[in-house]
């Protein structure tokens, strides 16, 4: 969409795989594993100042909870938090974020809908929702906006693992719930793009669920049945 991008992961092969697609000059690739703090350091240090960031590294555990043990917790937040505001701070503290920049966080419907076996990734969606809220409120003096994007199931590689083997003859059960059908990565990027450019500039501390119309067929079912 003509934008200079610095992408970033632990795989260096899909990493370069991305690059090669970009269309355009200037892109950026940097390994990292954003979980580690030295390699957070030296990422903030190596980027340009920067006037969008989409955070979408995420990791899908789903546990009982009283199966739930330390461990599982600093996993799932680990990735799914910890590491967004440990980019952040260092971002900020080395002054790599410009006035008026976008932010968008990839948290998920489960933040605001959990569903049984989801209290450690629906808890750490959640709490990325809320760190959100504040930066947006903290930073609006610099005209940096920060929102999320909550998306309900879309066709990936976790939505094909959720549905392999004897669970395959439920997706159709569970895809026919949504109006519109699973959604595509590109219904996801489509509207991250809009949160980047100008032309959202006066949207911010928002969390935007994109469901594919799930919510509102179960509240037409609801209707229908009373």
């Amino acid at each position: 969409m003509g934008g200079t991008l610095v992408i970033t992961g632990r795989n260096e092969q899909r990493l370069q795989e991305t690059l090669n697609s970009l269309t355009g000059t200037g892109h950026e690739l940097i390994v990292c594993d954003l979980t580690d703090e030295s390699s957070t350091k030296k990422l903030a240090e190596a980027v340009p100042k920067l006037d969008g960031i989409v955070h979408c590294a995420g990791i899908v555990t789903a546990l009982p909870v009283k199966y739930i043990n330390r461990e599982n917790i600093e996993g799932t937040f680990g990735i799914n938090y910890i590491s967004c505001i440990t980019l952040m701070t260092n971002l900020f503290s080395k002054r790599q974020i410009n006035r008026n920049a976008s932010i968008v966080f990839i948290s998920s419907f489960a933040g605001t809908f959990p569903l049984s076996g989801g209290a450690l990734y629906a808890g750490s969606k959640a709490a990325l929702e809320k760190y959100s809220d504040v930066l947006a409120s903290e930073h609006a003096v610099s005209g940096i906006r920060s929102n999320c994007v909550s998306p309900a199931l879309i066709n990936t590689n976790i939505l094909a693992d959720a549905f392999s083997g004897d669970r395959a003859k439920y997706r159709k059960e569970v895809e026919a719930k949504y109006l519109l059908g699973f959604g595509e990565p590109e219904d996801v990027a489509n509207l991250v793009v809009f949160l980047l450019s100008h032309a959202s500039k006066w949207i911010t501390g928002q969390n935007i669920i994109l469901d594919g119309g799930y919510l509102r067929g179960l509240i037409s079912k609801m209707t229908r049945d009373y």
